[in-house]
């Protein structure tokens, strides 16, 4: 049987994913391979080589280390000619770049030690793009590479930009690349918030964030009768910003007691659906 771990997207809130990951690699449960989105694919790109407890424990150091600044920084001058049209993006990749690079200890993706494959999206074609071999950060960056927030990245002649934007959960890839049990580590959002998002960039990715939770139940329902599918339960509520990184060390705790909780009684099931269902409390 290949187990695959798809990984979605949702920037700050990817700390919850490492909870979930911590808790599969306690119960000894590792992927064969590996397929992510957006902050999905940053967090897979660490775990195609270290998915044990050890591993993932070092991850989740990383996380409660970053600030916003570390990922979103402030750039008047790249804002301004963004808003002006003279650049495709409002924020600098460089932080993020530099963040990528410092922590991947593979050159290529075909070089991970479990296959890694990461979803990104044609800017021109409107279609989701698959890169399973070439450069890791620059295949890493494109999927991350929020629209308007950060700039997009061209490979073989193609402008790429977040793989969220068609694809944030990309179920279908684990299944058309032989997965026949597949972990779905989702990150959110079904939580109302207390209240709306203060700042452009954080509408701004609240409004992708929710686009991509119900894109992810749609997948859900559809796949879950094909193969066995097993999604690991989101931390509910959130109530916070996926641009805000003060939280990832409460988050990561949150998330990985739940997934410790749930494991020993999961099983497969359909309707997972509605686990992801919009709802207040």
């Amino acid at each position: 049987m290949t187990t695959a771990f798809v990984l979605s997207g949702g920037a700050s809130l990817g700390a919850i994913q490492v909870g979930m990951l911590l808790g599969l690699a306690n119960a000894g449960i590792t992927p064969d391979l590996i397929v992510g989105t957006s902050v999905g694919a940053i967090n897979g790109g660490w775990v195609a080589t270290a998915p044990d407890a050890d591993g993932i424990g070092a991850l989740a150091d990383v996380w409660r280390s970053l600030s916003r600044n570390d990922v979103f920084p402030t750039h008047p001058i790249v804002g301004l000619l963004g808003f002006l049209g003279q650049r495709p993006n409002l924020v600098p990749d460089k932080g993020l770049r530099r963040l990528v690079a410092d922590h991947l200890s593979f050159s290529r993706l075909e070089d991970a030690l479990i296959p890694l494959h990461v979803v990104a999206t044609d800017v021109r074609s409107g279609q989701d793009v698959l890169l399973s071999s070439g450069d890791a950060v620059d295949a890493i960056m494109a999927s991350a590479a929020i629209p308007a927030v950060f700039p997009p990245v061209n490979i073989d002649g193609r402008d790429l930009v977040d793989g969220g934007v068609i694809n944030n959960t990309p179920l279908s890839h684990a299944v058309a690349l032989g997965a026949d049990r597949i972990w779905v580590l989702p990150t959110g959002y079904a939580c109302a918030l207390p209240q709306s998002p203060q700042g452009a960039l954080a509408m701004a990715l609240h409004a992708v964030t929710l686009t991509i939770n119900q894109r992810l139940a749609v997948d859900v329902a559809r796949f879950e009768e094909a193969v066995d599918l097993r999604v690991v339960p989101p931390v509910c509520p959130i109530g916070i910003s996926p641009v805000d990184f003060s939280h990832s060390a409460s988050l990561i705790e949150r998330s990985h007691s739940l997934t410790l909780r749930w494991l020993p009684a999961h099983h497969r099931v359909t309707g997972q659906a509605a686990l992801l269902e919009p709802h207040r409390h």
